[in-house]
């Protein structure tokens, strides 16, 4: 699962609700923006633990930041693909050293609603793609007017525009941009946290 703010998407965590892991064994991944992942991997791990998986790993990886994508730009890069790859033969293995609980708090962080969405401008050729994939139903389907109260700022329709209509408040982005500029600054690495489970199979 994306981390956005540092919570699970909420669609992704009722998505996951209608599983039944029926014991199955289970990975955890969770993708930020090299910013912080906060209690995403919690919020998943009490997730599935209530659907009945097997948790035996939680791992992190870092992409281009969905929003302001001049952090981590180019990722995940040749560096972290050597490292995600390790933490395969890590699980195959059962490291011990990679023993470690699963970090973040509960109760989780507040979600905090992000005041960037996308809207299209006056060029838009309403060819419909942005509401097709859209993955909260969150674009009118004739206007193509973006509804603030679902949408989760993922900016898949601005990615997915063909004529790159689909905008945000520039002003808007820069000062998010400031604010979490200390954060970003650093880069940060996959983590691997394996649980005990592992050790029992």
């Amino acid at each position: 699962m994306p981390s956005f703010g540092g919570r699970a998407p909420q669609i992704a965590i009722e998505r996951l609700k209608n599983i039944n892991g029926n014991n199955a064994k289970c990975i955890l991944v969770c993708v930020y923006g090299n910013r912080a992942y906060d209690d995403t991997l919690v919020e998943m791990q009490d997730t599935a633990n209530s659907q009945k998986f097997q948790i035996i790993a939680a791992i992190t990886a870092i992409a281009q930041h969905s929003i302001i994508n001049e952090y981590a730009k180019e990722r995940p890069d040749r560096q972290d693909e050597v490292i995600l790859t390790k933490f395969t033969q890590d699980i195959l293995n059962k490291n011990k050293e990679k023993i470690a609980p699963i970090p973040g708090h509960r109760p989780y962080k507040k979600i905090s609603k992000t005041p960037i969405i996308p809207q299209p401008n006056k060029n838009c050729i309403k060819c419909g793609l942005c509401a097709k994939m859209c993955p909260v139903n969150a674009i009118n389907p004739i206007t193509f007017k973006t509804n603030p109260q679902k949408c989760i700022s993922c900016m898949r329709c601005i990615k997915l525009c063909p004529k790159n209509v689909r905008k945000v408040n520039q002003l808007i982005v820069k000062i998010a941009a400031q604010a979490i500029k200390k954060e970003c600054q650093t880069r940060k690495s996959p983590e691997l946290f394996l649980t005990n489970k592992i050790l029992e199979q």
